[in-house]
């Protein structure tokens, strides 16, 4: 297992001279292999892959000895990147999102991540250097933590247009989790935009965590900032000071919902008894309304702006899930998700499917069923994770459950469908 450390840098004058050096080189790079791979679909209607492109890295370098400055490995990173590119947009456009475009050439006013894979960086203790040819400026860097089984370190820039942001180093490492064991305890999870989780275990017992919301307070001062941008000339020096307000506005944005994220996750995986975490596979990114639907392009109202940043805004409900998984994992637990369609819909004790908006957050249905829309989908989760997996026993303990806490219930799987697989 592979976690990543985000570790900030404080690179001098003459260090930060050298990085937008090699940075230059690195877009050049990624600039000839993107129109090598135009060129060759216009012209011969064939694809080049990452393997083609390495492979004519040495020749390159012999014929333009000026890119042996830069490590070898960290070429071969630009090229990775690209190729990884590429396959993300045919993945977009196979899955039905006609809005994603290719890959772009690179504009030299952004300096580019700089990726060394395996070597060309030595770490002893607290220190990490690393390896290049510029000239003779030593690219060596204090942290304040020892780091083991490094496997990757990269250099970026957190606002990289012209680099006015801060300089980090993202350093991926090994890690050990312990064995997993299934204990026969079971969480079921629902998250959700109101509230951000909704769990319930196998004894009927329910927890649910609100979702908080500091980008109700900056977001407000956040358009105000973007507003006034308007009226100024680009790369002004007013424009420049709103521009340089915002990203910390931003910054502080986001870094609350991280923080409020991993506490939470750690919190969730720390005081359950259940090694066995099952969620809904949220689709976050079909939430929002998107912006041209059949050909015509969407009006946004007040209503849907609000919904689709309530929805989108949220810390990203996809991230926060993954935290639950490595933190589950490192401490011998286990993240199963499964397929959630209509779990929101569907009545838990009937199976009646009913028309749920999001702003309708409770169901009431004809069989008497009156619940909270979460609540609803979090024992729905349950039930199928158990039938899925034949999981008999389990149903009728928490079938049970739920009557003793009051929640109607009434067995609607017959023995047979939960096949032994």
């Amino acid at each position: 297992m592979q976690l990543t450390k985000k570790i900030k840098i404080y690179p001098t004058e003459e260090q930060v001279n050298v990085l937008w050096e090699l940075s230059e080189k690195c877009r050049c790079i990624y600039n000839l292999a993107l129109a090598d791979r135009k060129n060759a679909w216009c012209n011969e209607q064939r694809s080049v892959g990452y393997i083609e492109q390495q492979n004519k890295l040495p020749e390159f370098k012999e014929n333009n000895p000026e890119y042996k400055v830069v490590y070898s490995k960290v070429l071969q990173g630009v090229l990775k990147k690209l190729d990884a590119n590429y396959k993300s947009f045919f993945a977009l456009r196979k899955n039905g999102d006609m809005t994603a475009r290719l890959p772009k050439f690179r504009s030299n006013k952004y300096f580019m991540t700089l990726c060394y894979n395996q070597s060309g960086y030595k770490i002893n203790n607290t220190n990490i250097k690393f390896a290049h040819s510029v000239n003779k400026t030593s690219l060596d860097f204090e942290f304040n933590e020892i780091l083991e089984n490094v496997r990757q370190v990269e250099i970026y820039n957190d606002d990289p247009y012209k680099g006015r942001g801060d300089f980090y180093l993202s350093v991926t490492y090994d890690v050990f989790p312990k064995a997993y064991t299934d204990n026969g305890c079971y969480q079921a999870i629902d998250a959700g935009i109101t509230k951000i989780v909704t769990c319930i275990n196998l004894k009927g017992k329910i927890h649910e965590v609100k979702t908080p919301r500091p980008d109700k307070y900056w977001q407000k001062k956040m358009d105000s900032i973007k507003s006034k941008k308007d009226h100024c000339m680009k790369n002004s020096r007013k424009y420049l000071k709103l521009h340089k307000n915002y990203r910390v506005m931003e910054t502080k944005k986001s870094n609350q919902l991280k923080d409020f994220q991993h506490k939470l996750s750690r919190k969730m995986v720390e005081n359950t008894r259940a090694n066995t975490i099952i969620v809904g596979d949220l689709k976050v990114k079909k939430m929002a309304q998107p912006k041209i639907i059949n050909g015509e392009k969407q009006k946004k109202t007040k209503r849907i702006r609000s919904r689709n940043r309530s929805t989108q805004n949220q810390g990203y409900l996809s991230r926060f899930i993954e935290f639950l998984t490595y933190k589950a994992e490192l401490r011998g637990k286990r993240v199963i998700r499964i397929d959630e369609n209509y779990t929101s819909k569907e009545c838990y004790l009937c199976g009646k499917r009913h028309d749920m908006p999001l702003g309708k957050r409770t169901m009431e249905c004809d069989c008497g069923n009156v619940i909270d829309r979460d609540r609803n989908s979090a024992i729905n989760i349950m039930v199928r994770f158990l039938s899925q997996n034949a999981l008999w026993t389990g149903y009728l303990q928490f079938v049970d459950n739920l009557r003793q806490t009051g929640l109607p219930m009434r067995i609607r799987f017959l023995e047979s469908d939960f096949q032994m697989k």
